[in-house]
């Protein structure tokens, strides 16, 4: 994680802009003017992008979400994780889910090879089907430069049906992090491993607690517009030198345009101004040394 955890120091930025949107997200004269969803998606998002390069420190993109738009929507991904790339972001790419070993043991072959296409720097999976849906990309991640974060508790409503569940003395989800934790060993220059987990921004107790057992997880917060986040719960997931983090936000600065007192044509001027505002708040409760 040190070029993350560095790209965070240098900018005193922890601030990753999530760009999986609906329709209703992108400014309707942007979807009016192109001829798909793809390429009006393409075209916002490299607005923003460009908008936002010293507003966060990394961007993340959805490979699930331009799956569901075909062959258009994965050749827009590709060309967005390449601009996203080649204005300085550290790359954040969802990957695909796994629903056996055969499953992430192909993706991590393909995903990691030059020839598909997809630039990224770190990959988030899920892996609630066990070491086997860590076990194929960990064994990858020194070969090929990547870094991986591991969904461990999320921040949408029905989380708690099943990551809070007690198994014996622990949490769904922290025995998922126990997985997590038995293969990332290697530390870097800067304290974390190549593997890092994913937290959500609505439940303080959450973060805490992986913050003070898993010490060399970086941890990816995420969910920074969901019900109850804020930034005082995100900042249970740094450590006393504010590291150890990042903060990932979406349609708060993505769909900013829509709040009452800005018009759709201000769009690039509410999401940097969103973006700004949500650093300040998390500046209120954590500072990076």
């Amino acid at each position: 994680m040190d070029r993350l955890q560095n790209k965070i120091r240098k900018m005193k930025n922890p601030l990753v802009v999530d760009f999986g949107m609906l329709d209703g997200d992108i400014p309707p004269q942007i979807l009016e003017s192109q001829p798909s969803f793809s390429s009006a998606w393409e075209f916002y998002c490299k607005e923003l992008l460009q908008e936002l390069k010293d507003s966060a420190c990394a961007a993340r993109f959805s490979m699930n979400m331009a799956s569901v738009y075909g062959s258009d929507g994965m050749v827009a991904l590709a060309e967005l994780l390449r601009y996203a790339k080649s204005l300085g972001y550290y790359v954040l790419l969802d990957g695909p889910a796994s629903l056996n070993a055969q499953d992430t043991e192909r993706s991590a072959k393909v995903l990691f090879d030059t020839f598909c296409g997809l630039q990224f720097d770190g990959l988030i999976v899920t892996a609630y089907i066990g070491s086997d849906g860590i076990r194929p990309y960990a064994i990858r991640l020194a070969e090929y430069d990547k870094e991986m974060f591991v969904v461990l508790r999320t921040a949408n409503r029905s989380a708690q049906d099943l990551q809070d569940l007690r198994t014996g003395a622990r949490l769904v989800h922290t025995a998922a992090a126990d997985i997590l934790g038995r293969f990332a060993t290697e530390q870097g220059k800067s304290g974390y491993t190549r593997l890092g987990g994913l937290g959500a921004a609505n439940d303080a107790s959450s973060l805490l607690n992986l913050r003070t057992k898993y010490k060399n997880l970086f941890l990816l917060v995420d969910g920074y517009e969901a019900a109850g986040s804020n930034a005082k719960n995100c900042s249970n997931a740094f450590d006393r030198f504010g590291h150890g983090a990042a903060v990932c936000a979406g349609t708060e600065i993505t769909a900013a345009w829509q709040s009452e007192n800005r018009t759709k044509e201000e769009y690039l001027a509410a999401a940097k101004e969103s973006a700004q505002r949500i650093c300040k708040n998390i500046a209120r409760y954590v500072t990076i040394l």
